[in-house]
């Protein structure tokens, strides 16, 4: 064994290639992106893992599920609300089963530090009745992967890792095998019954599904990532990272019981043994209150009473803390340092340079001619358009909404309706809307800012730019006199505001093309 210092997403990314994975895909969106990226960069030396940015997450993860049709065994990695995208195959996966090995790592956002929401992928676990495991280390992140590639292949069902953003971002020192495994020969499935999930076939499908529900149980009961230990009569359960916050307030002689669980279905045995010696019971968990909620259930507990998100003694929202832990716990505060007071957060702000600033000074001039005008916008750096000076956007609420809401908002009547979307986002999610709009002849303006690349998770490969953008756009049926290319630099500015003038004043649908390259693509080129 040797040891090396990595984050918690690069974690998963290593023990992914050494429990011997021939592919991973997945989409941007932080705080998952480092796990795709660093088995890239192993990829790139070994030539023998695919590596490749799929257009969004559902196609990440048909990939990763294709890649285990065929016997060999794949990571699939996005962030939490990546999983909405990707959730008709990941539910129906779960049905079809694995051939070789298939973990799905998320990484969910307490907080909302860069997410829209903060929702709890263990619930989608439980949801598609998968196992789920919850590292709170990055060595757990190293180990629990293979763990999680060795489950999916014996019990064929594809396995969940669920990191937060205070695991997937922090560093530590993590032992890594000398040995990594060999990866699994080419061995396509013959089963077509399984994998074609026809009525007759999804019937047989899921009932082998819920029958494996018991073995599940019972490997989690008997899993070492999750421990009880009896002593005083007031109880904890930790879940994940706040195993962390418990082992800071916890002293050498502390009495109180405790159950720390890595690993999903919740081990039911474990927690009535905890149950039934306690007189209550706190929970700490990072997102939702999911094993709260099931404590409680629709009545609550006779035997003991339970605490956490639900009750008060935790913030209901938000990333927890050691603090919030040692105060749900009653301790007495911990004596530190007085900090002096810290300067004012200051807003995030496009970069200097950015072509997104000259498109939204352009654009707003020429919507400043009607009256309150909105524009539906999407999500990507150029969202910073929404804060104050530009102010240039109005809506932001998941990858491709904008072309489908100002569709909307033009089927009612609103005009001018207006749709501000990333190159990479209108691959990911806004093509089928402008499909839609077209062929209903919408009276609908979108603006495609094309700089070249997923800017705002680190200028990752964007999948729909330059001449391949203008033929999509061409394909998806919009006329070629309102597809309209234009440079976005102050030396063009009223150039580009009477383009803007003239698409608005049209009627029907029309894509404006802002195209220049994001800054930090040309810093990094150069």
């Amino acid at each position: 064994m040797k040891r090396e210092i990595l984050l918690g997403d690069e974690a998963v990314g290593l023990g992914a290639v050494h429990a011997g994975i021939s592919g991973v895909y997945g989409y941007p969106g932080t705080p998952s992106t480092e796990i795709f990226e660093f088995v890239e960069s192993i990829a790139k030396k070994t030539g023998d893992i695919h590596a490749f940015w799929s257009t969004n997450e559902k196609v990440a993860y048909e990939e990763a599920l294709g890649m285990s049709w065929a016997g060999k065994r794949a990571l699939v990695t996005m962030k939490h609300v990546g999983l909405n995208v990707a959730a008709d195959a990941f539910m129906n996966s779960a049905i079809t089963g694995t051939n070789g090995g298939l973990v799905l790592a998320v990484a969910d956002d307490p907080g909302m530090h860069s997410s829209q929401n903060e929702q709890d992928s263990r619930y989608f676990a439980k949801f598609a009745q998968i196992p789920c495991f919850e590292p709170g280390t990055q060595q757990e992140c190293y180990d629990m992967v293979a763990e999680a590639l060795d489950l999916s292949e014996e019990l064929t069902v594809p396995v969940m890792l669920r990191l937060v953003t205070r695991i997937a971002h922090s560093r530590s020192a993590v032992e890594v095998t000398s040995t990594p495994r060999k990866q699994n020969p080419l061995h396509p499935t013959r089963e077509i019954h399984k994998w074609t999930l026809l009525p007759s076939n999804a019937r047989v499908q899921y009932k082998l599904l819920t029958e494996k529900q018991p073995e599940l149980l019972r490997r989690a009961e008997a899993s070492r990532h999750n421990r009880l230990e009896l002593r005083g009569k007031h109880g904890v359960i930790a879940c994940g990272i706040t195993w962390n916050y418990l082992l800071e307030n916890l002293p050498d002689n502390h009495d109180f019981s405790i159950l720390r669980i890595g690993q999903y279905p919740i081990p039911a045995g474990k927690v009535r043994e905890l149950v039934d010696h306690v007189d209550d019971v706190l929970v700490l968990e990072d997102g939702y209150p999911f094993v709260e909620e099931m404590l409680r259930g629709p009545f609550g507990l006779e035997r003991a009473v339970v605490k956490g998100r639900l009750s008060g003694e935790l913030p209901r929202t938000g990333e927890l803390n050691p603090d919030l832990v040692r105060d749900a716990m009653g301790l007495e505060p911990q004596g530190g340092l007085e900090l002096p007071t810290a300067p004012a957060n200051r807003p995030p702000t496009l970069c200097p340079g950015c072509p997104h600033h000259d498109t939204y000074l352009a654009l707003n001039e020429a919507v400043a001619e009607y009256d309150k005008p909105q524009v539906f916008s999407d999500i990507g750096c150029y969202t910073l358009g929404a804060l104050p000076p530009l102010e240039a956007i109005h809506s932001c609420v998941d990858m491709g909404a904008s072309i489908g809401m100002a569709s909307g908002a033009a089927h009612a009547g609103y005009h001018p309706a207006i749709a501000v979307i990333g190159d990479s986002t209108f691959a990911h999610g806004g093509m089928t809307s402008l499909l839609s709009a077209v062929q209903q002849h919408v009276d609908v303006n979108v603006v495609i800012l094309d700089n070249e690349t997923v800017a705002m998770t680190g200028t990752q490969h964007s999948m729909a730019t330059d001449e391949t953008l203008d033929r999509i756009v061409l394909g998806l049926g919009v006329e070629a006199d309102h597809l309209r290319v234009i440079t976005p630099l102050p030396k063009h500015h009223d150039e580009n505001v009477q383009v803007f003038r003239e698409e608005l004043a049209h009627k029907g649908p029309s894509v404006i093309i802002a195209r220049r390259a994001c800054v930090e693509k040309v810093k990094r080129h150069r």
